[in-house]
């Protein structure tokens, strides 16, 4: 199969680069995190992928702006301008009605879409996505600002320690040689000062309030045990969309390869719900992953966490634990994550729930 590869025009005068593949039912794709048509096309990590879904359908898939074939010298870099990005491709496709992807943070892009232009979603799809970035989610701002800085001086360099940092939280299960090209992809896609931009809006997505007001089926798919986007942000995701169903796959990593057991879970979930709406049945013997409880939090963290109940800052919190804040942030982040909770305010009532404000 060979891809068809053409461009757009945005409002704003970007030219976004787009492909087309295969045939039957539309299915186009919001882009995640850094893309190159043509480079990924031939990979270890994302050919299965693009091969799989042209067998069945009529795949679109896009550079989103400063990445890829696609602009880089751009005038304005945001979430809206990703969603605009997407309304253009759309248009140029002339597809009325089609199923949309949407992978890690093109989820967010895919689920505020729906939301715009109901009348042209037919099923959403979204897989290791999550609602709320990462500082929304409580993550340091502090850390942030400094993986931006490395970003903006260490991108390009050919040695990969910088791009390193992602790639072992994308496929901490992968082999060398995926880890390799996983590396060089995110060097030829992109400049550091773009990379960064990218990693900036991504962290500060908040699509929260957006989820039940999406009337599409809706399938999420998560790994268990996903290293870069937690578990429960998808549960997060299944549980406020009406009706969604939520397949968790048995995976450490963030982009599910080729070889692993749950890539075979994910396609023919995929497949089975463009076609019916409806997740494949479980299989006998399976159970749903369960809802978490206190007896995941360490004794340190059941502190962190009484103390949030009560009200308390980091800076509280380090001071009555004689802790550093930085160490305090952390437990925060372990908190929000092993409970489910998207704040402290949901954290906190996660404690009265379980009993967890009142000492022995």
């Amino acid at each position: 199969m060979e891809q068809e590869i053409r461009f757009c025009t945005t409002r704003d005068g970007v030219r976004i680069a787009y492909a087309t593949i295969g045939s039957g039912p539309v299915l186009v794709k919001a882009p995640n995190w850094l893309t190159h048509l043509e480079y990924e096309w031939h990979s270890p990590v994302w050919r299965h992928w693009w091969e799989e879904l042209a067998r069945d359908y009529t795949l679109v898939r896009f550079d989103q702006r400063g990445s890829g074939l696609s602009d880089w010298n751009i005038p304005e870099a945001s979430f809206e301008s990703w969603v605009s990005d997407l309304e253009a491709v759309v248009e140029a496709t002339a597809v009325e009605k089609f199923a949309l992807l949407g992978i890690s943070q093109g989820g967010a892009v895919a689920v505020e879409f729906t939301a715009r232009h109901p009348e042209k979603v037919t099923r959403l799809i979204l897989y290791g996505a999550y609602s709320r970035g990462r500082v929304k989610r409580g993550g340091a701002l502090n850390e942030l600002e400094a993986t931006q800085t490395l970003m903006r001086q260490g991108w390009g360099r050919d040695n990969p320690a910088y791009r390193m940092m992602f790639t072992s939280q994308f496929m901490p299960g992968a082999t060398l040689e995926q880890m390799n090209w996983f590396n060089e992809l995110q060097r030829i896609s992109t400049n550091g000062e773009n990379a960064a931009r990218v990693q900036w809006i991504g962290s500060h997505i908040d699509i929260l309030d957006r989820l039940p007001q999406i009337k599409a089926p809706t399938l999420v798919l998560h790994a268990t045990g996903d290293q870069r986007v937690g578990f429960n942000e998808g549960r997060q995701i299944a549980s406020l969309i009406p009706n969604a169903h939520l397949v968790a796959l048995e995976s450490q990593n963030h982009l599910t390869l080729a070889d692993e057991p749950a890539w075979e879970k994910l396609i023919a979930n995929v497949r089975h719900f463009i076609a019916t709406a409806e997740p494949l049945p479980a299989q006998p013997g399976r159970t749903e992953v369960p809802l978490p409880g206190p007896g995941q939090l360490t004794t340190r963290e059941i502190e962190v966490l009484r103390l949030i109940a009560e009200g308390c800052s980091n800076q509280e919190i380090a001071s009555r634990l004689v802790i550093s804040i930085n160490t305090v942030t952390n437990h925060v982040k372990n908190i929000l994550g092993k409970t489910g909770a998207a704040n402290r305010t949901e954290a906190a009532n996660f404690a009265h729930r379980h009993g967890l404000t009142t000492t022995a």
